[in-house]
């Protein structure tokens, strides 16, 4: 099974503290104070990374097909930006579009103020208009940024956000990042259409429409099982059928390739930028050293697959054999056609692009296998306070909840600054979700003892887990589940600090 147990060793379930909701005090907001004074306790290098992002229509070629979408710059991805621990990042982002948009730095502890969650901490930048974006990175690590406004992020609005570590001991040789997205936009129905289908029909009826020969419609895998070895995220792991699935922008017709040479030590950033997609990701001939979970390092794990949720991130290293080698992330649960690239280190002749390779069901990681290297592991400490996350369909999926409440209705979660703070996450769906907490990362025990660092967890259908982290950022913080149309249709929160 890919998540962890829902009672045992694995998670650290919070027998007998309570669940303490009630907190006097004001929400400390985006402008308060403490937000600023949190920005200057962290550690600065003296350098600044300047960008203008541009947010508009624009055709773009996936590889043979044309598709009218929305991207920044015209491109898809974006390109990167890259900085460094402790760089000041000043980012203008010049809004092109029809529709009122945001930037969110996905993973990052950065300043409440500039956290991209419309009507939360920023207003939406309207149409013709810009919003300078200025924090200081914390962290290095894999990390990316999107729009947080309806399901824009399913268009060809994300880029990755790479942050450099100083003190990196350099065992890679070269490195290459790879985003995974389900693609719809300009080909199948419009991410707008899709959403306002499930608010009218329910679960069930965000198939795509008109795709040529796929014959869309129905959800996910069609099932409503619970997970197994051969379906480790449960038998329905999304609503949408994909008309493609893209590594960096490119069809499998036309695939992103990866040059390198014989013997060299790969590191490979892998991000999920998908919607509606879990990814079961290999390379085929190869087995990964898993080093890194959402930016923060892991004690390595050799594996031969991993399945990366929406929203995840995992870095690689691969050592590279002599020839030409699929990488393929395929769409775990749907019947998709796979993302697809290749890894280049010789003239052979290319493997064919619907190839499946034996990685693929061969040793797969598991969060139980994790744990934090010494300097990323959080100090063991009792919680002060739990919080319950219970997660639900409600109206036949025209609803997800959390706690019993869509988004706009919810009760926030309180919290102090300085607290230890547990969340038992309960999934009372029959669905995955992949759940995403703005602003901090959480530690998840594993078997071996010290937790692995995350801010986005896959929790399995009927599963309970719990995580901890330390309330150290304040502000007003977004927690929800990355399917954004399950966050769109209700399944998001507010993690409150109080004054």
């Amino acid at each position: 099974m890919l998540g962890l147990a829902g009672t045992g060793a694995v998670v650290a379930v919070g027998a007998g503290l309570g669940i303490r909701r009630v907190l006097a005090g004001e929400p400390v907001g985006p402008a308060d104070p403490a937000v600023a004074a949190a920005e200057a306790r962290r550690p600065s290098s003296g350098r600044t990374i300047d960008r203008v992002l541009r947010a508009r229509p624009t055709t773009v070629d996936l590889g043979g097909r044309e598709v009218a979408t929305w991207t920044y710059d015209g491109l898809l991805p974006a390109e990167p930006l890259r900085a460094s621990v402790g760089d000041l990042m000043r980012v203008r982002l010049v809004n092109d579009l029809p529709q009122p948009t945001t930037i969110h730095w996905h993973g990052l502890a950065l300043r409440n103020d500039m956290d991209g969650v419309p009507d939360l901490t920023m207003p939406a930048v309207a149409p013709g208009a810009r919003f300078d974006y200025a924090f200081t990175v914390a962290h290095p690590g894999t990390y990316w940024f999107h729009p947080h406004v309806g399901p824009q992020l399913d268009t060809g609005l994300y880029a990755p956000l790479i942050v450099d570590d100083p003190a990196e001991p350099g065992r890679y040789d070269d490195e290459a990042v790879l985003v995974f997205d389900d693609w719809t936009d300009g080909w199948g129905d419009s991410p707008d259409v899709i959403l306002a289908r499930a608010r009218r029909d329910g679960m069930g009826s965000m198939g795509m429409g008109d795709m040529g020969d796929m014959n869309g419609g129905g959800m996910g895998s069609g099932g409503m099982g619970m997970p197994t070895a051969a379906d480790p995220l449960g038998s329905d792991t999304g609503d949408v059928r994909y008309p493609a699935h893209l590594v960096n922008g490119r069809l499998p017709a036309a695939p992103h390739v990866i040059t390198a040479r014989p013997g060299q030590r790969l590191r490979l950033r892998l991000i999920n930028a998908g919607a509606d997609t879990a990814y079961r990701f290999a390379v085929g001939g190869h087995r990964l050293s898993v080093t890194h979970t959402d930016g923060f390092p892991v004690e390595p794990v050799t594996v031969d697959t991993l399945i990366i949720g929406m929203g995840e991130r995992y870095d690689v290293v691969v050592t590279t054999g002599d020839g030409v080698f699929p990488v393929v992330a395929v769409p775990e649960g749907k019947p998709d056609p796979a993302a697809f690239a290749l890894l280049r280190t010789a003239s052979s002749a290319r493997p064919p692009a619907d190839i499946r390779p034996p990685e693929l069901t061969r040793q797969r990681l598991e969060y139980p296998m994790l744990q934090a290297t010494p300097a990323a592991a959080v100090t063991a400490r009792t919680p002060d306070r739990e919080l319950a996350v219970t997660l639900s369909m409600a109206d036949g999926g025209r609803r997800w909840l959390i706690n019993g409440k869509a988004y706009g209705q919810h009760d926030p979660l309180p919290v102090r600054s300085g607290e230890r703070v547990r969340l038992v996450i309960d999934n009372r769906s029959m669905m995955f979700h992949p759940l995403h907490l703005h602003g901090h990362t959480f530690s998840v025990a594993g078997t071996s003892g010290r937790g692995f660092r995350k801010d986005t967890i896959n929790v399995l259908p009927m599963q309970r887990v719990s995580v901890d982290f330390d309330a150290d950022n304040p502000g007003q913080w977004l927690s929800h589940c990355h399917n954004i149309y399950h966050g769109e249709l209700g399944m998001m929160t507010v993690l409150s600090y109080r004054s």
